[in-house]
């Protein structure tokens, strides 16, 4: 082979490699590629579990605790309620609004929108006392009672938190493609991450209370503070839609919560939850 041949082929060599290297640098990055700088919203709904909490309430003429109340939450079901907007705050909801501040992580504020019934109509242990004037209607249930079983009935008190157990914190999350895992290529057509956040926040209940047969009360007020852990896993689709289902645990401490009209009659509580939840929702630019 000639001088001329070795020039023509190693210029042939050189020609493939400088193709095929500009075919790979120009291959489109995905838009899954990178979650930096993007904007997230979801709604959902969720199921709720509670664990048992002793109720403190105070006023001028009572104070007594039931201990071990035990409540249950208040779904709806598979409802048009949902997605209506003028009844869209009576289900068992949760909205999230957040912002990935890199590829990993992001930050977000949310409202998980709770529902609270203690179960009335059984008995359970009441210690304190109730000292109301003979000319209220509660003043049948006076008395000082140490440590005794107690029946509550719903005319001696109905306390809900329903409309409602309003959890408004900001989380901070941490989110991983493992599309690999499961062999996924085109994470632009299908996506599945991984999510774990922590979140901190208020309680902002509208509790639905009758005490002592005193006028029914039902206000929003600002009555403690919370915080949460969750994991779930995120399913997007077609680069911009998702499905997301957690699980989330938390504490809720409320240790002024209003009962009735009188500013000095409260209650107050603390006790574990356990959320499941599955939203819908949207990642863009912007």
């Amino acid at each position: 082979m000639n001088y001329f041949n070795y020039k023509v082929l190693l210029g042939f060599t050189l020609l493939l490699f400088s193709i095929n290297i500009f075919a790979q640098d120009s291959e489109p990055t995905k838009y899954t590629a990178t979650k930096k700088g993007k904007f997230f919203i979801s709604w959902g709904g969720n199921r709720e579990s509670f664990s048992k909490s002793d109720i403190h309430f105070k006023g001028e003429d009572y104070d007594f605790t039931i201990q071990d109340a035990f409540a249950k939450d208040k779904p709806k079901g598979w409802h048009i309620d949902y997605i209506n907007p003028t009844r869209i705050t009576i289900p068992q909801t949760n909205v999230k609004i957040g912002y990935y501040i890199n590829d990993h992580y992001a930050i977000s504020l949310g409202v998980d929108h709770m529902k609270y019934v203690m179960q009335r109509n059984r008995y359970r242990t009441l210690d304190g006392y109730i000292n109301l004037p003979s000319t209220e209607p509660g003043s049948i249930y006076n008395g000082t009672y140490d440590n005794e079983e107690f029946y509550v009935s719903e005319d001696f008190l109905k306390f809900e938190h329903t409309n409602g157990l309003n959890y408004v914190y900001a989380e901070f999350a941490r989110v991983d493609d493992i599309s690999s895992l499961f062999e996924i290529k085109n994470t632009d057509k299908f996506q599945i991450n991984l999510t774990e956040g922590i979140g901190f926040g208020i309680l902002y209940p509208k509790t639905n209370t009758t005490l002592l047969q005193k006028d029914r009360y039902d206000e929003f007020h600002l009555a403690g503070y919370g915080a949460s852990i969750n994991v779930g896993l995120n399913f997007t689709f077609f680069k911009n839609f998702f499905i997301e289902t957690d699980l989330k645990g938390g504490y809720i401490n409320m240790p002024d919560i209003r009962t009735t009209s009188n500013t000095a009659e409260s209650a107050s509580q603390h006790f574990r939850y356990f959320e499941r939840i599955i939203s819908i929702g949207g990642i863009f630019k912007v």
